[in-house]
Parts: C-alpha cells; sequence; structure tokens
C-alpha cells in the first residue's frame, strides 16, 4: 500500500512539473497576442493597410513602423517625415505624464519625457527627421 502511494505522488509531482514547464513559456507566448506590427515603405501604403493609421501622416513619408493592440486604442508610430517637417495637424503639446503602453525595440525608450508635440490622438517628438508618436488610451 505505501509503494502504491509513492507511485501516485511521484506520477503527481512529475505531472505538476511537466505542466509547469510547458505553462510558463506557454503564458509568455501569449503575452503579445493581442498585438500586431507591421513596416510600411510609405505613409500611404501604411494608411492603405490599415485603417486606424493616422490620416494625418504624410502620403510620402517613409520607413513607417506602426503597432497596435487588436483589443484596444494603443498604438506606436515611427515614421521619417518629408523635409523632417512635421505634419500640419501637429501642434505644440506641455510635458506629458502619459508615456507609451506598448513596447518595440525600434522606439525609443523614456518617450514620455521626449514629447514635444502632439498630433490627434498621438503624443511624440522628432529625432534626426523621424516622428515617433504614441497613442494610449
Amino acid at each position: 500500500m505505501f509503494k502504491a502511494g509513492l507511485v501516485v505522488a511521484a506520477t503527481a509531482a512529475a505531472v505538476v512539473g511537466i505542466g509547469a514547464m510547458v505553462g510558463v513559456p506557454m503564458a509568455n507566448e501569449w503575452s503579445g497576442r493581442h498585438e500586431q506590427e507591421s513596416s510600411y515603405p510609405t505613409g500611404e501604403a501604411a494608411k492603405a493597410a490599415h485603417a486606424s493609421v493616422p490620416s494625418w501622416l504624410p502620403d510620402g513619408a517613409t520607413k513607417v513602423r506602426y503597432k497596435t493592440t487588436t483589443t484596444g486604442d494603443d498604438r506606436l508610430l515611427a515614421a521619417r517625415l518629408p523635409g523632417g517637417a512635421l505634419p500640419a495637424d501637429c501642434v505644440p503639446a506641455p510635458p506629458t505624464h502619459h508615456r507609451p503602453k506598448l513596447h518595440a525595440g525600434w522606439f525609443p525608450k523614456g518617450s514620455r519625457h521626449k514629447a514635444t508635440v502632439k498630433c490627434g490622438a498621438y503624443t511624440g517628438f522628432t529625432q534626426g527627421g523621424t516622428l515617433y508618436a504614441w497613442a494610449a488610451r
């Protein structure tokens, strides 16, 4: 009887251990499942592909990177601006406490502290002719 109890306990421990090894990586894979990331050669191509890309993005913008959530309104946007000029819809913005909720390797860290413009619902800044902007709701 004692042997049978040990076998059951060992089997249960093995099943729990295997479940933990499989479950943790799966949970990590699921963490970004509601996010989509894309890149486009132009602003025109980005707007044609995603209705959620802001209309103020110039068609002539290049090297467009875009990340969005599928379950909310959080967005990241990076685009090289034609001539380095901000779109007309962008106005100077006071410092903000709103920080990007999404993260991407191509989006600068510490963006909240660099924010200088407001473009529609987006907050952003320019760096080297590239506009980095985010919408966090």
